[in-house]
């Protein structure tokens, strides 16, 4: 596996024909273990030529690559093992569909459309990774436990030869700088926060986070 200490949130991705596709949105990873799957990346042109399916999807900008396909990270860049034109066939990670409508339902829409007072129809979100998966991006946050007391927000992820081995945490009311949060603090996760597992000691040793790239 390709070292991908390098991966950052925010990075550029870079296709093996040197086309830059896109930035690092997410991480994917096994809510069980946290080993990295996939990257998030959001790329506008991917878009382009797609088809809607059936199920009436509204598509987003985003697509999945399986970390598999990185080939390197260096210098905050990320270099992917395909081609752009691959990278854009990549199935896209956010969509919305449409469920169908109850009988009364498509009544009030096909009166709405008649009197021209038809609004953005409902839809769900449908996020294209497995049920063990979570994703962790910035912004997201992170708790302490179950006592309902946020200790701040990820703003990066660290990873070591492919292995998360912890976030960078932008405190709320105990640092004045963001923080390293060894990812075995972590208990649990779901796609809305980080529950970590820390007494008040822990806080207080949790060491500042130095930026090591330029």
């Amino acid at each position: 596996m390709a070292d991908l200490s390098d991966i950052r949130l925010g990075s550029d991705v870079v296709s093996s024909d040197d086309v830059n596709v896109g930035t690092i949105v997410s991480l994917l990873v096994d809510a069980d273990g946290f080993t990295p799957r996939a990257l998030v990346v959001k790329h506008e042109e991917s878009l382009a030529g797609r088809v809607l399916a059936a199920e009436k999807y509204f598509t987003t900008d985003e697509v999945v690559i399986p970390i598999t396909a990185v080939g390197s990270s260096d210098g905050g860049v990320v270099h992917l093992s395909m081609a752009a034109q691959d990278v854009r066939r990549q199935p896209l990670y956010l969509s919305y569909r449409r469920p169908e409508p109850t009988p009364e339902e498509a009544v009030v829409e096909e009166g709405q459309l008649i009197t021209g007072g038809l609004g953005l129809p409902r839809a769900e979100e449908v996020a294209n990774k497995s049920a063990g998966q979570i994703e962790i991006d910035r912004g997201e946050n992170v708790m302490l436990g179950t006592t309902g007391r946020r200790l701040g927000r990820v703003e990066d992820v660290l990873l070591d030869h492919g292995t998360l081995i912890g976030v960078v945490v932008r405190p709320e009311g105990f640092f004045k700088r963001d923080v390293v949060l060894p990812i075995n603090f972590i208990n649990r996760a779901d796609d809305m926060a980080l529950f970590a597992d820390l007494t008040e000691s822990d806080i207080e040793q949790l060491k500042p986070f130095v930026d090591s790239e330029p």
